[in-house]
């Protein structure tokens, strides 16, 4: 496989080439379990390779695999200035469950305060330039923490979304210029919430209460019976990403 250097984004025809490199060593994984892959990810890359954590369902079950695999594995978590209480609950149960460092569990927060943030775009911002909050508060941070990466881990499964559909295991992630692995993309949500079952794995309870996807406070409501997952997302909004994730 071509090397990949994080000091600096490869060229086009570099891009090209490792893009290519990594789809096959996506299809190689297509049949084994995600834990395969996060063993592969980490003999290939740490430790210069973390997991994005949301404290969703999907994300809570790549960290069961991931410190089992190695206890001294790292993840970070954006936190918005917006996350429920729930959501920092579980961080810390998780914390405690894998006998975590505060240096395994990195902050990565946006350059404005919520009041900052109100004081130079005004108030509701994510109601008026829902695109825009998340730029500021998820996608600029996120580019800036990358960038001391060779590769990340992310929770996405192809199920989820018309825009994840074609996610690989492996890939190259162009927008941020670096590897990605996607370990649980061919995983359904019946089969996370079945892991997290056998495996006790701590889990946020606002999922009990009609929150498949769960994001920041202001954009994210309960899901009724027979709508999608991600329609509590930006409900009403037009919008079902928040710009990570192509």
């Amino acid at each position: 496989m071509a090397e990949i250097v994080n000091s600096s984004p490869p060229s086009k025809a570099l891009a090209s080439k490792v893009s290519e490199d990594l789809r096959i060593v996506s299809q190689r994984f297509e049949a084994e379990p995600p834990q395969a892959v996060l063993r592969y990810a980490l003999e290939q890359y740490f430790p210069d390779i973390i997991l994005a954590c949301s404290f969703g369902a999907e994300d809570m079950v790549l960290a069961d695999m991931l410190f089992t695999l190695n206890p001294r594995a790292r993840l970070f978590y954006l936190d918005t200035g917006f996350l429920f209480p729930e959501t920092l609950d579980v961080r810390d149960r998780m914390m405690a469950k894998y006998q975590l460092a505060p240096d395994q569990v990195l902050q990565v927060t946006p350059r404005l305060t919520p009041e900052e943030q109100a004081n130079q775009y005004g108030p509701l911002l994510w109601v008026h330039h829902p695109d825009q909050c998340c730029t500021l508060r998820k996608v600029e941070p996120l580019m800036h923490f990358l960038k001391g990466y060779a590769a990340w881990i992310t929770g996405i499964r192809r199920d989820q979304s018309p825009t994840r559909a074609n996610a690989g295991l492996v890939e190259w992630d162009a927008k941020f210029g670096l590897v990605k692995f996607n370990p649980l993309a061919c995983w359904t949500s019946e089969a996370v919430w079945r892991y997290i079952r056998e495996h006790d794995v701590p889990y946020n309870p606002l999922h009990d209460q009609g929150y498949p996807s769960i994001g920041c406070t202001h954009c994210t409501s309960p899901v009724q019976p027979g709508e999608d997952p991600r329609a509590g997302r930006w409900r009403n909004l037009g919008k079902t990403e928040c710009g990570l994730h192509k």
